[in-house]
């Protein structure tokens, strides 16, 4: 671009007309102004941006270079604005763009501090970016870097004669340059300003999968399934718009996609099925890695994404008493975890008479999220299986025996029930037993557990989950995970004098001087019974003989010992399979003899093949009914106790 005298615009000199030329001066620079487009620099185009002086003089006539007079320009360093002034428009909305960014920062940043009386932060060197477009082009900020408040002193020609581009890339230039000067080092002697506060370390990285493990039954997309949410988006514009989302962003709020994820999955009902793979029947059925199988490893890691499930195992004997206990809440579902099992496995010695109400009351407490299995009895011998309603499509269908270890078979009080069945690939087994009482009577205990292990005919028509390394003459060999439980009659081989002042000395749960008396320890420490079994540390004090509805130990003329009669033990085909998490007893339950023992284990699950008897979702549909029934009955109840209760207060004024 040039000027209407033919000089280029970006090679200003500063111009001084000599007085003795006069008129005649003015004639010259018109001429001169045409023979500059004739000059042959070759094609008569203005000099390139930043030609230097003097190759701008040479294009000049002789008769121009006589009149004129050339004024030196010496460098300078910038000026330094006083802040007594009045702030021009550049400046105030460069504040106004200064405090915009203070209060984006302190928003993104919690560790970042402000000041609230006009106090500056150290402001980095480039330009600012974000909050207001810059209103000039990159080029003009370049140029804007290199210019100084003498340099933009301009000649007063070239201001009258500047058309409007020129104006504004002029006030460009301006800008830029007392915005470098702001954030620059011009305010020395001003306020000090505060240093950007950064973290004295890296923060660590953010886990993307926030999900907790006890989720497990959480929806959770297949890997053949991830494009889904692409292709829905294109496809219907309508999936990624959940309630979540619709709120945070309407809103404007701050948000991440972790924390977004994570409410999705909340609001998500089940994870969505493509038609094409509805369609495919390309899997094999006895695959373990299959694609689609139901007991394969897509489906495993999608329920158990670390392949451990929680089990609780419980054992009672109940003295045949025909009251249950009112509440079932502290045997059950005990506080110390945090939560609840995927399966509950309760056994019971001398049951009360009703059965069925008792399977009614466990479904009570248990509540909707589970379901009833299977259960099975034998005489006063029973045995429950409880699964969460959503893990009942992996499991096999259940099988059961019972052995009789009473001399007259048709006496059912002593003797052992085992259910069995496979869950995904593994195949569990849980024996419940009630061995021969009597302090003296070791042996008898120890050939009933000979016999039980001999004659429990299991399993019967699901396979084998490793053929190789069962015995034809130990049940407990040809099942990966084995609990057994139950009113074993092991005594402590002590006086009651002696138990009772080791009790009353450790009254918590310094219960390692009764071990060694113990009589199911020392047997296992030979090798005699439940070989290959293991038992979890015992804290807790002798589950037998209270007298019934007290916290006292047996105080009748026979005087029994205390004794930890009730145990449970586990056995694994693969090492480190099942680790013991809790292993206690329910004081609180008082309506028998014996208290309730109980363990929570972590057992790992592998995954397996559809080539099995399947239950296919088979469970006890009337007893979760009623049970389900009762449970909202009581809720309603306690509700209009406490109701009366609140009408029914009356005010004393002494």
């Amino acid at each position: 671009m040039s000027t209407p005298n033919g000089f280029p615009q970006h090679s200003r000199v500063c111009l001084t007309r000599s007085v003795e030329g006069g008129a005649v001066q003015d004639l010259q620079a018109k001429k001169a102004g045409k023979a500059a487009k004739k000059e042959p620099g070759g094609d008569g185009t203005p000099p390139k941006i930043g030609t230097p002086i003097s190759e701008t003089l040479k294009i000049l006539p002789e008769e121009l270079k006589v009149n004129m007079k050339i004024k030196s320009i010496t460098p300078r360093p910038p000026r330094k604005p006083r802040l007594e002034r009045a702030a021009s428009l550049d400046e105030k909305s460069w504040r106004k763009w200064r405090r915009f960014r203070t209060s984006q920062e302190s928003l993104t940043d919690p560790n970042e501090t402000s000041s609230s009386n006009g106090s500056l932060q150290e402001a980095s060197p480039s330009p600012p970016t974000r909050g207001r477009a810059s209103p000039c082009n990159p080029c003009c900020q370049q140029d804007s870097l290199h210019s100084s408040p003498d340099a933009l002193e301009a000649s007063p020609g070239g201001k009258s004669r500047g058309s409007a581009s020129d104006l504004g890339k002029r006030a460009c230039e301006i800008s830029s340059a007392f915005g470098g000067l702001l954030r620059g080092k011009g305010f020395a002697g001003g306020k000090p300003r505060l240093s950007q506060i950064m973290p004295a370390r890296p923060l660590p990285p953010m886990e993307l999968n926030v999900a907790s493990h006890t989720l497990r039954t959480a929806n959770r997309i297949d890997s053949d399934c991830l494009d889904y949410r692409h292709y829905s988006q294109h496809k219907f514009g309508r999936v990624s718009s959940s309630l979540s989302d619709s709120r945070l962003q309407g809103n404007g709020t701050l948000y991440d996609n972790c924390s977004t994820d994570s409410m999705k999955s909340t609001f998500s009902v089940l994870t969505p099925i493509r038609a094409k793979d509805v369609r495919s029947r390309s899997y094999l059925e006895g695959s373990l890695l299959a694609s689609g199988a139901l007991m394969g490893a897509e489906e495993l890691s999608r329920y158990f994404p670390d392949r451990n499930m929680g089990i609780f195992v419980a054992t009672w004997n109940m003295q045949g008493q025909k009251e249950l206990p009112v509440n079932l809440d502290d045997f059950l579902l005990p506080t110390d975890p945090d939560f609840a099992q995927d399966m509950y496995v309760i056994g019971v010695q001398e049951g009360c008479p009703d059965r069925r109400e008792w399977e009614i009351r466990l479904q009570e407490t248990l509540g909707p999220h589970y379901v009833l299995l299977h259960s099975a009895a034998h005489g006063v011998l029973y045995m429950s299986v409880f699964i969460r309603r959503d893990l009942i499509w992996f499991c096999s269908e259940v099988e059961y025996a019972t052995v009789t270890t009473r001399i007259v078979s048709q006496i059912k009080t002593k003797g052992a029930l085992g259910i069995s069945f496979t869950f995904f690939g593994t195949s569990f087994l849980f024996i419940t037993s009630h061995f021969t009482s009597g302090d003296s009577k070791v042996n008898e205990r120890k050939l009933d557990y000979n016999k039980t292990i001999q004659a429990l005919t299991l399993p019967k028509n699901v396979p084998d989950t490793n053929p190789y390394r069962s015995s034809s003459s130990d049940v407990t060999t040809r099942f990966d995970e084995v609990f057994w439980f139950g009113d074993f009659n092991f005594r402590l081989n002590k006086d009651r004098e002696t138990v009772d002042s080791i009790l009353n000395q450790n009254p918590d749960t310094d219960v390692s001087k009764l071990l060694v008396y113990d009589q199911l320890t020392s047997e296992m420490s030979r090798g005699s019974i439940f070989k290959g079994f293991q038992e979890a540390d015992i804290h807790f004090r002798p589950s037998y003989k209270f007298d019934i509805g007290k916290d006292s130990y047996d105080t009748t003329s026979k005087q029994r010992t205390p004794s930890y009669t009730d145990r449970v033990v586990f056995r694994s085909r693969y090492k480190d399979d099942i680790q013991a998490v809790k292993y206690s007893s329910c004081p609180v339950i008082k309506t028998s003899d014996h208290r309730p023992v109980f363990a929570l284990f972590r057992v790992k699950v592998r995954p397996g093949r559809d080539n099995i008897p399947l239950a296919a979702g088979l469970f006890d549909r009337d007893l979760y009914l009623i049970g389900i029934r009762r449970r909202a009955t009581r809720e309603l109840l306690r509700r209009r106790e406490q109701k009366d209760q609140r009408s029914s207060s009356i005010c004393s004024i002494s």
